[in-house]
């Protein structure tokens, strides 16, 4: 038998997270990947607050009901969630990005996938690969 692969551990910044999931298209394919096990989404505290909150944007339009579905069927059984232990204040151009390197940093992850501009311009941090979605899924499926 040979072994299992090992899932990729990413850190999917909000935005593409609410693609993946709320919008179909390409990005929807993030989360067959992760109900395969390819690949391990992880979460900080602080990003799963800004994601929990933005799925409470009106814009939206998603019921208490269905947001509890997305987190307890999509998210809560197939991610992880990591303590930060390194901060990485002042790393990315806009401060608001740094809560996702100090979660992919402390997480040990392989990659942040990220369509913002200010994250993709750094392309790596440390261990760090930051990557634009379209570049993320095409790798995944070429270690097919």
């Amino acid at each position: 038998m040979g072994k299992k692969k090992k899932a990729i551990r990413v850190v999917l910044d909000t935005n593409v997270l609410l693609s993946a999931l709320l919008f179909g298209g390409n990005l929807a394919r993030m989360v067959g990947l992760w109900k395969e096990g390819r690949i391990a989404p992880v979460f900080s505290r602080e990003t799963f607050q800004e994601f929990s909150a933005a799925l409470k944007y009106p814009k939206f339009s998603l019921s208490k009901d269905e947001i509890k579905t997305i987190i307890e069927e999509e998210i809560l059984p197939y991610c992880d969630v990591t303590d930060v232990t390194e901060d990485t204040e002042g790393v990315c151009s806009d401060p608001d990005d740094d809560k996702f390197i100090s979660c992919a940093i402390s997480a040990s992850a392989d990659f942040l996938v990220s369509g913002d501009k200010a994250l993709i311009a750094l392309k790596k941090y440390k261990s760090v690969r930051i990557l634009k979605p379209s570049d993320f899924l095409d790798l995944v499926v070429s270690l097919k």
